[in-house]
């Protein structure tokens, strides 16, 4: 069943369509999903901001490392960040490794956490540049404007809002990246246009996400922690293609570079409390880390033109 308007009790949307929810207290699928996200985020942020361990983007409260969120970032790029930036990173990447940022570029960071990728780009765009952090947790907020004193990073500000309605004016970035963000929204689709929306012509967008590469069982979808911990709401990497074009851009590339076997789905599934036994091997490989990249033509409304051809402005 597709619906343009839901009940995040009784449905998640994937896509275009809904799947529905297990009803299970566990899961906690009587909150809204984005307040579902608020508070895994929100938890994580005030255990960085505190010296606690690192959590993970897969929703387990263990510290230790999992197979999503490790060895991202190499020593010498985190040395000189504070500590607390690196502890609250939860993503599935390194973004600001996939993209040349010029002195003076505009970025932005959707779903920008602690702030470690928004002190990365404010390096590489120097003085003359200006990095947006684009976060709705007020602690995640909160830490990354810590975060951003004791870096002395003057070129950045950080933003309250939702990936979805992006509180800047249309052509105003040159750069978009995320980590392991897009995947947590509802409406995947709304976050692409907002992004195409924002970009100047020409601008380039970069972001690290998970997708999915085969068919997944209903039981891994229907998981309010595993939506949280960045599997379940992930795209197939075809569908995230179709998406990306929809919106407007162009030179799409989707890259896996880190593919899930079977111990690291044990490990997941587990921290969901899903049953190992049977579902590892239904996921095996079958989910990955992804770089994705697109561009926004330097002239959009050529494009736009293009593609009001007979059955290629297609809805979403």
């Amino acid at each position: 069943m597709c619906l343009d308007e839901y009940n995040i009790a009784e449905y998640i949307r994937f896509g275009a369509c809904t799947v529905p929810l297990l009803h299970s207290e566990e899961n906690m699928i009587n909150q809204p999903l984005k307040e579902l996200v608020q508070q895994k985020y929100g938890e994580a942020a005030l255990r960085a901001g505190q010296g606690g361990e690192k959590g993970s983007c897969c929703g387990t409260s263990c510290g230790c490392d999992d197979p999503i969120t490790s060895d991202l970032y190499a020593a010498e790029q985190t040395e000189g960040l504070p500590a607390e930036a690196v502890a609250a990173s939860l993503g599935c990447g390194n973004p600001t490794a996939l993209i040349e940022l010029k002195q003076g570029d505009t970025v932005l960071d959707l779903g920008s956490g602690g702030g470690i990728d928004v002190l990365l780009s404010a390096k590489r765009v120097g003085p003359t540049g200006k990095v947006y952090g684009l976060d709705m947790t007020d602690e995640m907020l909160a830490l990354a404007r810590e975060n951003q004193k004791k870096a002395g990073a003057t070129n950045v500000e950080f933003l309250k809002g939702e990936i979805e309605s992006i509180p800047l004016p249309d052509n105003s970035v040159d750069v978009i990246i995320s980590n392991c963000v897009i995947n947590l929204s509802a409406d995947k689709g709304r976050v692409l246009r907002e992004a195409f929306r924002v970009l100047k012509p020409g601008g380039r967008f970069a972001v690290s996400d998970v997708v999915v590469r085969g068919d997944l069982p209903d039981a891994v979808r229907k998981s309010m922690e595993l939506w949280v911990g960045c599997v379940a709401g992930a795209l197939h990497e075809d569908e995230y293609r179709r998406l990306l074009a929809h919106a407007g851009f162009d030179v799409i590339d989707i890259e896996p570079w880190r593919i899930y076997q079977l111990d690291d789905a044990k490990q997941f599934l587990a921290d969901a409390g899903l049953d190992v036994e049977t579902m590892a091997e239904k996921v095996d490989g079958r989910v990955a880390s992804a770089f994705i990249r697109a561009t926004k033509s330097a002239d959009p409304s050529a494009k736009a033109d293009a593609c009001c051809a007979p059955g290629c402005c297609a809805g979403e």
